[in-house]
């Protein structure tokens, strides 16, 4: 009793900021991107990288500077289709990817796009990397990136089914699968290569959201088991409010870092780390407009955190 009374004296020395007050705007919102995500992705689809298509990806140095057009151009009249061609950190650097063709092998591709490129440009450029992945790795690759988030997904519900109440876990994993599809959403509309760098940073995404979702539902826990005289959206505000200065602080330091590896991490990193940007803050407002709005909205009672605590003590 000592313990509920300190508790709610503690709440009323602090302002409690009334975040369900806005739930069902900001849930509808998160509804209405959550369907403009896939229709976008239904739309445009991905720009798969040859990580997951196939192909030659070369990396060379170049003695001067030249026209990418050019170089497109010239490999276009040998037969590739759609070579993508682009500067890295300066105009001397060059990467080239081409799709993988059926009739020529990929050392013998790399070959004969070396060659045109010294000749188009008219001097010899350095070849720093090539790589070579082939359509059935690319294929194998793709389906073990579906299973490695599809798994992750199963194996975050099972512990937090068994961690908190159901429908606390249910908000958690709808949260989860909402910060996904909105940041594949954002690749796609912005046809942001689609790597294996990509795919760390998704998983990492439902790792680092997964964080704050969970010390967010354990307060709410904590909280109903505590306070026995207030209604469910005023626990969920109150401990909103107690994880606001840790989730603001963990999110900002973790943006911070992000976006230096953004800026001088490289364009190798360059998609992860924008993916990393776009998917904290996406999962930082889905921690208290989706996971806990959507508990709070299919009827979240103290009863429902009592009972699951008592089977699990059992």
């Amino acid at each position: 009793m000592l313990q509920v009374q300190s508790s709610v004296n503690m709440t009323h020395k602090n302002t409690i900021i009334d975040f369900m007050r806005w739930n069902k705007v900001v849930f509808l919102c998160s509804i209405i991107l959550l369907i403009v995500s896939i229709n976008i992705i239904g739309m445009y689809g991905f720009n798969w990288g040859l990580d997951f298509t196939g192909g030659t990806v070369i990396e060379m140095k170049l003695e001067r500077p030249v026209d990418l057009d050019l170089i497109r151009s010239s490999l276009k009249k040998i037969g590739l289709i759609q070579p993508q061609v682009q500067n890295l950190e300066s105009v001397y650097d060059l990467i080239v990817r081409i799709e993988p063709k059926e009739d020529i092998k990929g050392t013998a591709l790399s070959s004969t796009v070396l060659n045109t490129i010294n000749t188009s440009i008219g001097q010899n450029v350095v070849v720093k990397r090539i790589e070579v992945i082939g359509p059935r790795v690319g294929k194998d690759l793709a389906r073990d990136a579906v299973i490695a988030l599809i798994s992750a997904w199963i194996s975050i519900f099972i512990y937090i089914s068994y961690r908190f109440s159901w429908k606390l876990s249910l908000g958690v994993v709808l949260a989860l699968i909402h910060d996904v599809v909105l940041t594949s959403g954002l690749l796609s509309l912005f046809q942001i290569e689609i790597d294996l760098t990509i795919i760390a940073s998704l998983l990492s995404i439902i790792g680092y959201s997964l964080n704050d979702k969970i010390v967010v539902s354990d307060r709410i826990r904590e909280n109903f088991l505590t306070i026995i005289s207030y209604s469910p959206s005023y626990i969920i505000n109150l401990s909103l409010t107690q994880t606001l200065i840790r989730t603001m602080i963990t999110s900002l330091i973790t943006l911070v870092m992000v976006l230096v590896l953004f800026i001088f991490g490289g364009t190798l990193l360059k998609g992860f780390s924008l993916t990393m940007l776009l998917g904290i803050i996406i999962g930082t407002i889905s921690s208290v407009y989706v996971s806990s709005s959507l508990a709070l909205e299919i009827g979240l009672q103290r009863e429902n955190i009592l009972s699951e605590d008592v089977d699990t003590e059992d």
